[in-house]
């Protein structure tokens, strides 16, 4: 793996967050939100777990985003909903907190030995190996976990439907 591009990924991922944090529009929190699961599919791939990328990719940056978005998009916020009266001493407090908390990691990071990239193990995220597990020692959880997602959107679809009082 190349460290270059690893700390590339993984401050694409970190300032996304954190400008997603910071915006008062929630639609570009939200893009700002995309951008990082792209960011952190890139850091998979470079593990070499593609499947998991590929993954991160549809599952977060492509349905749930889109979800999000929606619901955004449906509660129509308009600009004097998104003003917060803010008072100067929570301000101030939590400038304090997050100064503590940067000098705190600041402090903790440069006790951190170098990083060292160990290389990864043949077949590592591919498909065919997670396929294998999750047909095997992991069959009875998948079967579940397919059941629980089965009896979820029965009970979405009967909390949705409308009922007619003729």
């Amino acid at each position: 793996m190349n460290p270059y591009f690893f700390y590339a990924f993984a401050t694409i991922t970190v300032l996304m967050v954190v400008l997603m944090i910071l915006q008062k529009n929630p639609i570009t929190g939200a893009m700002c939100l995309i951008v990082s699961f792209f960011s952190l599919a890139g850091l998979y791939v470079l593990l070499e777990a593609h499947f998991i990328a590929v993954l991160q990719i549809l599952v977060y940056a492509g349905a749930i985003m889109v979800l999000f978005i929606f619901v955004i998009m449906f509660l129509n916020l308009k600009k004097e909903d998104l003003k917060t009266g803010r008072r100067p001493f929570y301000q101030f407090a939590a400038l304090i907190a997050s100064g503590a908390l940067v000098t705190f990691l600041v402090v903790q990071y440069t006790k951190i030995p170098p990083v060292s990239f160990p290389e990864s193990v043949a077949g590592f995220g591919t498909v065919e190996a997670i396929g294998s597990l999750m047909f095997s020692k992991y069959v009875i959880a998948f079967e579940v976990i397919g059941l629980l997602l089965l009896v979820g959107i029965i009970g979405a679809v009967l909390l949705g439907k409308k009922e007619n009082h003729d």
